[in-house]
């Protein structure tokens, strides 16, 4: 299971807000039927590089401070086609490449 934050606040996206992140992510890591692996998230589009490095980043410090907390997880799925550079270079361990393999949508 990987747990979606919604690091830009925006109304039109799930996943839950920051500051929740710890105790869902040690509810759901005592639920014996699952597993959580991480964090995931989708920068807003419409925002510059700064805010979509700065969602990157704030998502690995989120993931880091699980471990910190002591669970043992290894995921973060963020970044697509535009961004999977800036992602990877933030720890992302899971890209989703849509537009590159399928092309723009119609």
């Amino acid at each position: 299971v990987c747990i979606q934050v919604n690091l830009s606040g925006e109304v039109t996206k799930g996943g839950v807000a920051p500051n929740e992140v710890e105790a869902l992510a040690l509810k759901v890591a005592r639920l014996p039927r699952l597993r959580l692996r991480g964090l995931m998230t989708m920068p807003d589009p419409n925002a510059g590089t700064t805010s979509r490095d700065a969602t990157f980043a704030g998502l690995r410090g989120l993931l880091e401070s699980l471990r910190a907390s002591g669970l043992d997880v290894d995921t973060l799925s963020m970044g697509m086609s535009d961004d999977m550079e800036a992602a990877i270079r933030e720890g992302a361990t899971i890209v989703r490449i849509g537009t590159d393999i399928f092309g723009p949508r119609d």
